[in-house]
């Protein structure tokens, strides 16, 4: 995109907020469903919910791409790969969010284990780094992860996760660049093998709540429509998933009333 675009963009976000620490959510059916994901068990769930991970059944590993609001400055690439272990399983993840000299990434390495019948848990080491174009390095700061999923029944999950508790984050020549805490709690019920619904809030310390809703369809075996509505200020997000043996392919768009579609798209193989 032209810099004239980008700078309408950086200019309705306001400067500061853009170039803010942030813990960016990853996965293009977690996208698709609004981000309303603490609760379910995916590859994915190395950046919404860790406890999440132990649902996953064997060696796992998944690419992801966004092009926020078509915008190749603003873009998100990631990657994770999990590996289950006979007392629990491990998670790493990585994205990089931003192109040339503006570039914001993070590394996380996860725990999670079956704690009972109906409880998991599991925590996470994360590492941000931040080059912004004034500065000659970049800078960095480490923090930590952790949520648990709660299962009653094989068809309801409750899950809650918090981000970066200590409130860290980067000190830089300006000062410091604190990232907020982050709180989320919701669940999902599944009707039945074609039907999920899922409901989730979210709240740091700076922010006022954020509910997030979405809904996951198969009308055919292997073939998911998704569609989710989150806010304030509301935002509409769809997708379509397929799974062909052992390879998964996910597509997701969300869609912002002033600055337009964000397109993702996320690969996932299980062997």
């Amino acid at each position: 995109m032209k810099k004239p675009a980008l700078t309408i963009i950086l200019l309705f976000f306001g400067f500061s907020n853009l170039f803010c620490v942030e813990n960016h959510p990853v996965g293009a059916r977690s996208l698709a469903l609004s981000n309303s994901f603490v609760s379910i068990s995916d590859l994915w769930s190395t950046f919404h919910n860790q406890a999440g991970i132990t649902g996953v059944d064997g060696f796992s590993a998944g690419v992801f791409y966004e092009s926020k609001f078509m915008v190749a400055e603003l873009s998100l690439a990631a990657g994770t790969i999990i590996l289950p272990v006979n007392a629990g399983a491990f998670g790493f993840s990585f994205y990089q969010f931003g192109q040339g000299s503006f570039k914001e990434s993070k590394v996380g390495l996860a725990f999670s284990k079956q704690l009972s019948e109906k409880f998991s848990a599991a925590i996470q080491l994360d590492y941000f780094s931040q080059h912004l174009p004034e500065n000659s390095s970049a800078f960095g700061f480490a923090t930590f992860e952790a949520g648990i999923i709660y299962s009653p029944n094989n068809k309801l999950f409750i899950g809650a996760h918090v981000f970066n508790p200590i409130s860290n984050g980067l000190e830089t020549l300006e000062g410091k660049q604190k990232s907020p805490a982050i709180f989320r709690v919701g669940g999902h019920y599944q009707f039945d093998e074609m039907i999920l619904v899922t409901v989730e809030t979210q709240k740091d310390l700076e922010n006022p709540f954020i509910i997030k809703t979405g809904i996951e369809f198969y009308p055919v075996k292997n073939f998911a429509l998704r569609f989710g509505v989150s806010g304030k200020p509301v935002n509409y997000t769809a997708g379509i998933g397929y799974t062909f043996g052992k390879v998964t392919t996910d597509i997701g768009f969300s869609y912002h009333g002033n600055l337009g579609v964000s397109p993702s798209v996320s690969i996932q193989i299980k062997l």
